[in-house]
């Protein structure tokens, strides 16, 4: 399969890697001028999670295709569209008159009603999907990441369309399971929140990295997220949908002790939250921003988050 990736961030990069990896023709779109910037291969020290039980530190050169601009009869049979919520109109405006006939892959937060978020797209194109891999690029450009042993993607039922499905095979032939979400509407916006009380925490704690093994810290990011639940239940999720996803929330002090012990002592739980130290970094002042608007649109009352 013929893939592109938008842009050249850690979750583009992990994620190349990995299909090129598994025989498929990987490129990366970057801006204007940033080809010469990047160069032709990146340096990376990951932890790959496919490995069992713990994943394998991997440290090795990969070589990236870069292009600087795309054109809709390029031939791509897949575009990953992994970037900051806040960058999916920009980004789905560009997109829109060079895909040719490209399938969407739209993989990373979303706050707005899906379609919405990337309404420029031609929805018969789109697939949506959540990467579960992170990092950052250390100061001398090493790419110090993670990678878990799966994704999620979102499915209308059971028995996932012709464009899940490819989407599907090309992951699992990668070595990546795929665990399918019915409700991935629901699933993104508890997601977001999330990560809203995350991000919080994180600016209290200093940052992400400086939350690893301290379990009073995911406990208080845990209760911020809970205060934000009526705030998806406003919006019509069914939060019944999403038992497993809600544990953290119902019980707070217990799975803080455990997804804190993980942090301390699994190396890809760890790595992924050691490389982000920026407390301020865009995507995480634009979560909690967003969240906080939508919050009072609602007159929600949210007093961990404000504070």
């Amino acid at each position: 399969m013929r893939i592109l990736m938008f842009g050249r961030g850690p979750i583009a990069t992990i994620y190349g890697r990995v299909l090129h990896a598994a025989g498929h023709d990987v490129e990366f779109y970057v801006r204007p001028g940033r080809a010469a910037e990047y160069g032709n291969e990146v340096q990376l020290d990951w932890i790959d999670g496919r490995r069992k039980p713990f994943g394998r530190r991997v440290r090795e050169t990969f070589r990236t295709s870069l292009r600087e601009s795309i054109d809709p009869h390029d031939g791509f049979d897949l575009i990953v569209l992994s970037v900051g919520h806040h960058r999916l109109a920009e980004a789905s405006a560009f997109l829109a008159p060079r895909l040719g006939t490209a399938k969407v892959l739209v993989f990373g937060n979303l706050w707005e009603e899906p379609l919405a978020a990337v309404s420029p797209l031609p929805a018969d194109r789109l697939v949506f999907g959540f990467p579960q891999a992170g990092g950052g690029f250390r100061a001398d450009g090493v790419l110090w990441g993670a990678l878990l042993p799966s994704i999620i993607l979102g499915t209308p039922d059971t028995s996932p369309g012709p464009r899940e499905q490819e989407i599907l095979t090309l992951f699992r032939q990668a070595g990546i399971d795929v665990r399918q979400e019915e409700d991935m509407r629901g699933w993104l916006w508890l997601h977001f929140i999330a990560d809203a009380g995350m991000f919080a925490q994180g600016m209290r704690s200093g940052s992400l990295a400086n939350m690893i093994g301290d379990r009073r810290a995911f406990r208080d990011a845990f209760l911020t997220t809970r205060e934000l639940l009526p705030v998806i239940e406003a919006r019509g999720v069914d939060l019944g949908r999403h038992r497993g996803a809600m544990l953290p929330y119902r019980m707070p002090r217990l799975i803080a002790a455990a997804v804190g012990a993980a942090t301390a002592l699994i190396p890809v739980t760890r790595r992924s939250l050691a490389a982000h130290t920026d407390p301020n970094a865009p995507e995480a002042l634009a979560v909690i921003e967003d969240t906080r608007r939508e919050a009072r649109l609602l007159a929600i009352a949210t007093p961990r988050l404000d504070r």
